[in-house]
Order: structure tokens, then sequence, then C-alpha cells
């Protein structure tokens, strides 16, 4: 089997794409998809296409390079005009430098229209081979136990050895969401997926960022493990950078927001929220970190 315009996929990588068009988008057969990708994405997504048409779903294929150079400043016209009528989108490509705003309209047309979409942003290969093997259903089902544990929660602090001490204290007038790998209209999701998030009402100490730092700082930048980014966050709002790459450093700006990306949604009765409470949006991630820190070094508190 081959797809023309990704090429043909490759068998290692079929377990994950049909985990993540049959249990996480839950494509159904008929169903229109779009899927949107780039060259360096190719092998990944010519595994997504070959398990649409085992699905019996119908799909077309974007290649954002037939669209013009990358980075590219605007979303294609033609990409956006598919989600606007498709059923589920899919979106595996690799992040580059300025193509924020690309993504941005995406997920802006998904949004308005509530379709179900993966954000497959910078998989490769081998997170192909292993995160996204993962059985989402378990995920969601310790996701929904961890999600109940922190509607309860005042503050959580976080200590690794590696230097990273914070708290963060929550609004108890914001829900906490899941996004869990199974992917409905209510939320787009990250694939691989599995977190439980909130908009913290503020957040305050040291983050060490010591794996990657994101989007396309990781293909830049590499594993920080040598040259930990160590953040500075005081009321909510980056207070300092420090880290032995300066160009890396440079580009942290001090008094961004930290922790907060959009205000609040208003309430839907069909998400299913806490009693009273708000739907945050997508918290701005600090840094993400592979290497997790102890969890006898995370404390929770509860609301009294």
């Amino acid at each position: 089997m081959m797809n023309m315009r990704f090429g043909s996929p490759q068998a290692d990588l079929m377990p994950g794409a049909r985990n993540a068009v049959e249990t996480c988008l839950a494509v159904q057969p008929g169903e229109h998809v779009a899927l949107i990708a780039d060259e360096a994405s190719s092998a990944v997504a010519a595994s997504i296409a070959a398990a649409l048409e085992e699905r019996h779903a119908a799909f077309t294929g974007f290649l954002l390079e037939d669209f013009g150079p990358r980075p590219m400043r605007a979303a294609p016209e033609d990409v956006l005009k598919a989600l606007e009528t498709d059923d589920v989108g899919i979106l595996c490509v690799q992040p580059q430098q300025g193509e924020l705003c690309v993504r941005m309209a995406i997920v802006r047309v998904v949004e308005r229209r509530q379709i179900r979409y993966a954000h497959m942003v910078g998989v490769t290969p081998a997170i192909m081979q292993q995160g996204m093997r993962t059985d989402y259903r378990l995920v969601d089902r310790l996701s929904d136990k961890l999600r109940e544990r922190m509607l309860r929660a005042e503050t959580l602090t976080v200590k690794t050895d590696a230097g990273t001490a914070f708290k963060a204290h929550f609004d108890g007038g914001l829900d906490w969401v899941k996004t869990s790998g199974l992917i409905s209209r209510r939320y787009w999701s990250n694939l691989p997926a599995g977190e439980v998030f909130t908009t913290p009402a503020t957040v305050d100490g040291t983050f060490v960022c010591d794996a990657t730092a994101g989007d396309h700082f990781n293909g830049k930048y590499g594993d920080l493990q040598a040259t930990p980014l160590v953040l500075q966050i005081k009321g909510a709002r980056l207070a300092g950078v420090e880290c032995a790459r300066k160009d890396l450093q440079r580009k942290q700006r001090p008094c961004r927001r930290a922790g907060l990306w959009h205000e609040p949604r208003t309430l839907r009765n069909d998400w299913n929220s806490a009693p009273g409470r708000k739907i945050p949006r997508r918290t701005h991630r600090l840094r993400r970190s592979l290497r997790q820190p102890d969890p006898r070094e995370l404390e929770i508190q509860d609301a009294r």
C-alpha cells in the first residue's frame, strides 16, 4: 500500500498509527479526514494514511512544502478550507521557528467547529514506536482519578534533585481538564498524550528544565541535561533566566506571564465540568521535561 503524497508506510510504525486513528481519534468508516504533514514527518504521515485507508475513511493529504518555502508565515488556504468541512483533522509536522501562527490558525478552526483533532507536532518514528503504542484507555482511567484528586487541591509543591522547587496555587473557580489521548469534539489533544491541566492562580519558585525546551527548540538545542535552563518565577511571572547557553537564555523574556495563556472559557453544559467551575484554556507550559520529579517530592495540599 502506498500513498503517493507521503510514500510507503513502515510496518514498525503501523501499531502506533492504528492506535492514533482507531483508539485516539475513533475515526469511523466514511468519515472525512484532513491529514496535514511536512516532508520531515512523511514516514509518520504515510503510516497514518495507511491506517485511515484500513479504516475505510476518506482523507485528503496536504504536504506543507507544496504550498511554499518553510517556515511558513500563514496557514495555506486549502488546509483551512478542508478543516471547515472535514470530520477529523491531524497535524503531523516538525516545528520550525516562526510557524506558531500557522498552527494557531489551524487550531482556531478546530476549536470553532469542535472537530476531533490530533496535534502531532514533533512526532518522530521513534515516538510512534514508543509513546503512540500506549494503552490510552488505561491512561484515560488514570487521568480521571488524578483529575478527581486535583479538584480538591489548593496548592501543589514540586521539588527535584536538579533544583526545581516551586509552588502553584490554584483557583477553585476553574476546572481541571484532562487530555488523555481519547479525543472527542470536546477537546482536541496532542499525541502522544496524557495530561491533566488547569490555569493556576499563581506560581512561585524555580523551574529547572534539564531535558528539552519544547517546540522548535528541541531540534536546535537538544538534550539540556548538561546545560539546564533555570527559570525564576515570581507572582506567576518570569523574573529571571540562567543558562550556560546564552543564546537560549536570551530567548526567554523576563516578565512573561508563567502558566497562563488564555482567559477561561465560558461554561458549557455538555462539557461535564465540575459544578460551579469554568473551563480553563490550555496553560502555556513553562518548559517540558522528560525527567520527572520524584513522586516523594510532590506535595498536594487540599482546600480547607
